[in-house]
């Protein structure tokens, strides 16, 4: 078990446990004395010799003294502040003590390091002495699980939360490197992949910048999701490599580590009590990473886990035999956990690891929410005030086994019964859903769960028999056939019998010819207290005869007896969300309209969000300046209501001039990166059109690429003035990873580079039309697109969308959009105005209609579609066989046909609607108007907003300003 004192999260003596005040004052003094001592130390030219160690001693000692009555005039507001000076002495510091690299030099890597560090020892003092506040009022606490954190850098971000950006600035290059350069050294952490893992992000930013008690928790994942190569055979992978050179924002804590079980057996003891015993045994370690708040000490914990196992299961014995590999096995069992985000799942090895790494993150984090809950309980521990000071948000069904994980401590670790424990546990946790489509509801085989978590699979058996009763005991069992229904869309367990209990109480009325006669003579007017009691004889004996039939549910043997995570996590938990509008009733109505109709106050919508610090602030400076400007505070990046401000002055003409130079100058740094990245040298004249997303067919980038070609094509047929007079330039960049076995969307991404490769080596097309797909599309890459982008496409088919972050990222930055009526678009163009957005396409509620239209061969295609795709097929872009892609767009029927994202339908609407957007592109007073109302509706979209409600609504946590 892992160490319950204060060690789990302070990096301080544990001596100051006893003393709040103490321990907050020394952690705080001991930094100060780091920057102090390092700069004078620094300010005399350092002599290593034996012979003066003991005069430096007695310096340091007077230095001690010195500082310390010196400290209060360093700190403000309780937080040090150190200078330039003290900043240079700091880093020399790192450089020399705690390296990285040789002493020699102090290049740029190392720069960044020491510099790392330096601002490392910032946080930890607000780190611990939140810690510590939070420790000692015991208020209660969120914690968010989630399989993915997409942080990207953390430099700029932390100084610039830290409000240290000039100090750092100024002591990086009196050492003789610039700030961006240095942050530039800085890999992008690999823990996430798309949307999902930034939410995560942005939430844990917003939770410590509004001061409430929360922590999240992940994976450590050594090498990510896989680092995107473009190749001329299309993507290909390879592993990240993000903690070659360690990670500096890190603080391992050897000390906090979980046992957590695969496999084994449950025996029932003699108390009752059921035991998991046997099976494979790891350690979960905890690696915790500090979240600093904007302009405040809160600074809260990212707490990550990297899977080992004792030293004892390495088998020296065998290794000393020659058999290496068995001697290792335990131990790379254990560690592969950790390797991979998303291992490929299409083996039954695949799948099993993917579950394991599902079960690692919720039985550590569980494991140490209810060690912290016990340790602040002390004597007073009472297991029925869990709810009261414990939240537990799943992001996604991946944490979804903390259900039957909790339920699984509180009964067989903890003593309770079954009916205190579901209690406990439905009032803790949280569901947020994601998505409507069914690879993100998943489904586990039973006999997977049963092999890997046999005592969960118990568990999780109790849960879908008390779902059942109260099915039972809200529909009744008159009607048989609606019960069935009921059961089967909404039942944990899918294709599973009944419980033998359930099925005995189930009956079913059979028809009696006798009853009913009877039935109808006691009716009549006719009927007298005189009746025969021969006739009384045959109503007893057509009873006794039976007068129903037990119920049958039959499976499907044909079919895999399988574990709904999704119907699991929305009986278990106290909320369901969607993260939007539109995707909140998709999933009352349509996804979950059965549990909708069970429990209505359970569904809530919580619109996502992004972080205006490094969404706007930190990554478009000069965009940032001039809304500060106008609006006339720098409020507006904790308080975004202020950017409506900027609507009152979007036709101002001084505004619109600083408004393009910034988008300009933007334009002319993401030029640069381009050529840096793909070698492609594009203008800044031209429309910066962007479409960056994770590569799946749902999210059409499919579409985007064949208004493209099309849009090539009908250029090739036109003269050179005629070309200028009809289309405006663009350039056409995307980015976004495939999944490694996701065969269709690597197609896709083979297409676009294809098309890029024909189209920039055009000289008749020039400057006019140019494609570029950036590889490994991170973070970091987006901080450079977003704000020099002019539009983006978010043109996913209408209702498949959840919501989406990167369209709220380009609205912020004044980036016009095109895009359906699907997840935050609908928002997004309430707020800055439906003649400021480009809409095109089906409606969700269109959408069922349009795929039976195509199943029965009514469809007709434009014949623009068929002519691009003719025109695709014709080998203008390669000799790569195109037909798979194309095919998947044609058809009536089967699997992978019948172009199931509806491409062809909406293709007419998209590249008229892009003819739109060349007119607006012209009339560039108009467009910049545009884009400064894109700006200023973007209010509505920090993610600062979207926690405050989830703590009200949700989690019923208060925000806790440290003193």
């Amino acid at each position: 078990m892992a160490a319950s004192s204060f060690s789990d999260t302070s990096y301080i003596s544990k001596s100051s446990i006893s003393d709040f005040s103490f321990s907050t004052e020394h952690s705080k003094t001991l930094l100060f004395l780091k920057f102090e001592l390092s700069r004078r130390l620094h300010s005399k030219r350092r002599n290593l010799s034996v012979t003066k160690v003991a005069s430096r001693n007695q310096e340091l000692e007077k230095l001690i003294d010195q500082s310390v009555q010196e400290e209060t005039d360093d700190l403000d507001n309780g937080i040090l502040v150190p200078d330039s000076e003290s900043v240079i002495s700091s880093i020399k510091y790192h450089a020399e003590f705690t390296p990285l690299f040789s002493l020699e030099n102090f290049e740029l890597p190392k720069a960044f390091y020491a510099t790392a560090q330096s601002v490392r020892d910032v946080l930890i003092t607000n780190w611990n002495a939140t810690y510590e506040f939070h420790e000692k009022m015991n208020v209660k606490q969120a914690y968010y699980l989630s399989m993915e954190f997409l942080q990207g850098r953390a430099l700029l971000n932390a100084i610039g939360n830290l409000e240290l950006s000039g100090a750092y600035a100024e002591a990086l290059r009196k050492l003789g490197h610039n700030l961006e350069d240095v942050a530039r050294q800085e890999p992008d952490a690999a823990l996430g992949n798309g949307g999902l893992g930034r939410l995560a992000s942005c939430f844990l930013d917003s939770l410590a910048t509004l001061n409430y008690p929360a922590w999240g928790y992940g994976l450590r994942y050594k090498y990510g999701l896989f680092k995107q190569l473009i190749t001329k055979d299309g993507q290909e992978e390879v592993a990240e490599n993000w903690l070659e050179m360690g990670n500096p924002w890190e603080v391992p804590r050897n000390d906090v580590s979980y046992p957590v079980k695969f496999y084994g057996e449950v025996v029932t003891g003699p108390d009752g009590y059921k035991e998991w015993v046997g099976g494979e045994d790891i350690m979960a370690v905890a690696y915790d990473v500090p979240i600093p708040g904007y302009k405040t000490k809160t600074t809260i914990n990212l707490r990550l886990w990297s899977t080992k196992v004792a030293p004892e299961y390495f088998d020296l014995h065998a290794f000393n035999s020659g058999d290496h590999a068995k001697a290792y096995e335990a131990l790379k069992k254990a560690e592969k956990i950790c390797y991979i985000l998303y291992p490929g799942d299409e083996s039954f090895e695949g799948k099993t690891l993917r579950l394991k790494q599902q079960y690692t993150l919720c039985s550590a984090s569980l494991q140490d929410i209810i060690a912290r809950f016990e340790r602040r309980s002390g004597k007073s521990l009472n297991w029925s005030e869990f709810p009261e000071k414990v939240a537990v948000q799943m992001n996604d069904t991946h944490p979804t086994l903390c259900i039957p994980e909790l339920l699984r401590i509180l009964m067989d670790s903890k003593g309770l019964k079954w009916k205190e424990a579901w209690e406990i546990t439905q009032r803790t946790v949280a569901y947020t859903n994601h998505t409507v489509l069914p690879e993100a509801l998943e489904k586990w085989s039973l006999d997977l769960l049963q092999e890997l978590l046999p005592r969960h699979v118990e568990i999780i058996e109790l849960i879908d028999k008390e779902l059942i009763n109260t099915i039972i005991a809200e529909y009744g069992i008159e009607d048989i056939e609606l019960l069935k229904e009921k059961l089967k869309q909404m039942r944990v367990l899918d294709n599973v019998e009944l419980p033998a209990s359930i099925l005995e109480s189930l009956v079913e009325p059979v028809e009696s010819p006798i009853l009913d006669l009877v039935e109808e003579a006691k009716s009549s007017e006719e009927v007298t207290e005189s009746a025969s009691e021969d006739d009384e004889l045959k109503v007893k004996e057509a009873k006794d005869a039976g007068s129903s039939t037990k119920v049958t549910f039959e499976t499907d043997p044909r079919l895999p007896k399988m574990v709904r995570m999704a119907n699991l996590c929305v009986v278990g938990g106290n909320a369901v969300n969607g993260v939007a509008e539109i995707h909140s009733e998709i999933v009352k109505n349509e996804v979950f309209n059965e549990f909708y109709k069970l429990w209505p106050k359970k569904f809530q919508n919580k619109t996502n969000g992004v972080t205006p610090r490094r969404w706007i602030s930190f990554c478009n400076p000069e965009l940032s300046k001039i809304i500060t400007k106008w609006t006339g505070t720098e409020d507006w990046v904790l308080n975004t209501e202020k950017l409506v401000e900027l609507r009152k002055f979007a036709d101002d003409e001084e505004l619109q001039s600083e408004w393009r130079k910034a988008k300009r100058n933007n334009k002319e740094k993401t030029v640069s990166f381009l050529k840096e990245k793909t070698g492609y040298l594009v203008s800044p004249d031209a429309m910066f059109d962007v479409q960056v997303k994770r590569i799946h067919e749902y999210k059409r980038q499919l579409l985007n690429i064949l208004g493209i070609v099309y849009r090539y094509k009908k250029m090739k047929e036109m003269s050179a003035d005629e070309r200028k007079e009809k289309f405006v330039p663009r350039v056409c960049i995307f980015g976004g990873k495939a999944f490694a076995t996701y065969i269709q969307a690597k197609r896709i991404v083979k297409f676009i580079t294809d098309v890029g490769a024909t189209v920039n080596r055009d000289p008749d097309i020039g400057d006019l039309l140019k494609v570029v797909f950036v590889p490994d599309y991170n973070v970091t890459v987006a901080e450079v697109l977003i704000p020099g982008s002019d539009l983006s496409e978010h043109i996913s088919t209408a209702g498949m969308e959840a919501s989406g972050t990167s369209n709220m990222k380009f609205a912020m930055n004044g980036c016009i959009q095109i895009g359906t009526l699907d997840g935050a678009n609908v928002e997004i163009r309430q707020e800055v105005g439906e003649e400021n957005f480009f809409l095109f396409g089906a409606e969700a509620h269109e959408i069922a209609g349009l795929r039976k239209e195509r199943s029965e061969g009514k469809f007709v295609p434009d014949p623009r579609f068929e002519e691009v795709k003719k025109y695709v097929r014709s080998g203008v872009f390669g000799p790569y066989n195109y037909d798979e892609l194309m095919g998947s767009l044609e058809g009536n029927e089967g699997y992978g046909r019948a172009d199931y994202f509806l491409v062809g339908k909406d293709f007419p609407a998209y590249i008229e609607c892009q003819e739109e957007v060349d007119k607006a592109y012209r009339d560039q007073k108009k467009w910049t108007k545009m884009s400064i109302l894109n700006t200023a509706g973007s209010y509505k979209f920090s993610s600062d907003r979207t926690i405050h409600q989830y703590a009200r609504e949700i989690w019923m946590i208060e925000p806790l300003v440290l003193p």
